[in-house]
């Protein structure tokens, strides 16, 4: 999660908590519904500030935020949730595994399609394209969302196309950077003046990648902060599918390839009240009787191995910082045959509703996010589950409770993760809350 303060310390309890947030959806609902909690307007003070990223960028340098205060953004989020800062930040980490750890540990990160960043990696991909002939890529443009831009191709004139129209201009970021021209100690990507922007014709950057044949999208989400590096992960999230019979025969059809809700609500076989999800745990449940238990709890094995490799990969560049947290959303592909693929990471993952059941789990997720970031100083810090989160992460990994720390090295540890699994969090709430009260009760 967030920022959380380290066992035996606690923090000054506050009657109220002043919040501001300029998103108008269930996020809006949650933070005015919350006890204790104040809204605030215009230029008020605030103490919890759920921010958009272009707040971010115009205003963190210059804004002071005492101890207790919080904001939903790390300051350079881009590192792991834009595409092409992505994967050269998983790259550059499996090169780092293989040298300190060897090959069979560096394969753990093979979880990203072989993926090239346009134009710059043109003739890279080129190379790659002629080897393998016929087969199908994606093109996705590195900051935007909800399939804007993207398009599939097979032949390498589909790709020149796009590319003549990116000659001769000179490319700039689109996605939230630092406003001043500064230096990241951290040794990662360039930052340029809003200034300097404004006299570029803004082109965008794009990945080609790999595409692969799948018939599941699904989403988790989690909650982090970085030094230490700490992660709790969502029990509930969605399977995502096209409404449109999968076929690699009409790859211009967006309503095939695309299950983004923005996209398949166009569709002219939408059924708004049936929408184009699965909880996840009907799709686990799916999984485990057409493929069996094992199998499932392999795959959801492999995807916690891809959450925790991807932040390990930026947490060195991460500009970490006690006042922020960051809340992110996974896009992850399943194959046909079982294994997991890391599509994207979303730091501003929709929260608004498509239905009455996304309204209901998004307003679990998000009221329990409030919980873990905790400006009521009401938790130890030893939580190991907090409502439908479960601490997967604590500057190394965190253990099932039925099963205790693997002190043998012979692989009988059991990472603490019930992605898809049942969440009883009002129960489990009930229970936290009741216990902590006693704590506090109870005479040193």
């Amino acid at each position: 999660v967030a920022h959380v303060k380290p066992p035996n310390h606690r923090k000054e309890q506050r009657a109220s908590i002043r919040f501001k947030t300029t998103l108008m959806n269930t996020l809006m609902d949650v933070l005015r519904h919350r006890p204790g909690w104040v809204e605030v307007k215009d230029e008020g003070e605030w103490d919890f500030y759920w921010c958009d990223v272009s707040w971010l960028r115009e205003n963190f340098d210059h804004t002071y935020m005492g101890e207790h205060v919080r904001i939903s953004h790390f300051r350079n989020h881009y590192e792991l949730t834009r595409k092409n800062y992505m994967v050269k930040n998983l790259k550059r980490f499996r090169k780092q595994l293989e040298r300190e750890a060897g090959k069979l540990e560096a394969a753990k990160c093979d979880f990203f399609p072989k993926t090239f960043e346009m134009p710059c990696e043109y003739h890279l991909f080129v190379e790659e394209f002629r080897k393998n002939p016929g087969i199908t890529w994606i093109m996705k443009p590195v900051a935007r969302s909800q399939g804007k831009g993207i398009f599939l191709f097979r032949r390498l004139k589909d790709i020149m196309d796009w590319k003549k129209g990116t000659a001769g201009k000179k490319l700039t970021s689109l996605e939230a950077q630092p406003a001043r021209n500064t230096v990241n100690p951290s040794g990662s990507h360039d930052t340029r003046s809003s200034d300097d922007q404004k006299d570029e014709i803004p082109v965008e950057n794009y990945v080609a990648q790999r595409y692969i044949e799948n018939p599941y999208l699904i989403g988790g989400e989690m909650c982090v902060s970085y030094i230490p590096l700490r992660a709790w992960l969502y029990r509930d999230g969605f399977a995502r599918f096209s409404n449109t019979r999968f076929t690699l025969n009409s790859i211009d059809d967006q309503y095939v390839h695309l299950t983004n809700v923005a996209v398949q609500k166009t569709s002219p076989d939408y059924h708004p009240k049936k929408g184009c999800k699965w909880m996840l745990q009907r799709f686990r449940q799916y999984l485990a009787s057409k493929h069996g238990p094992e199998a499932v709890e392999t795959l959801f094995s492999d995807m916690d191995n891809i959450f925790i490799r991807s932040l390990q990969s930026v947490q060195k560049v991460i500009i970490s910082d006690k006042h922020c947290f960051e809340l992110y959303g996974y896009d992850i592909l399943i194959d046909q045959d079982l294994k997991p693929w890391l599509l994207e990471v979303n730091a501003s993952p929709s929260l608004t509703a498509s239905s009455q059941e996304d309204y209901e789990l998004k307003t679990c997720l998000l009221e329990d996010t409030l919980h873990i970031v905790d400006m009521e100083a009401r938790l130890t810090g030893r939580e190991k589950r907090v409502g439908g989160f479960d601490l997967m992460w604590n500057d190394g990994p965190v253990s099932r409770e039925e099963g205790g720390p693997d002190l043998s090295g012979m692989g009988n540890f059991v990472t603490n993760t019930h992605l898809g699994c049942v969440n009883d969090r009002k129960e489990q709430l009930r229970q936290l809350f009741r216990s902590l009260q006693g704590q506090k009760k109870t005479p040193n």
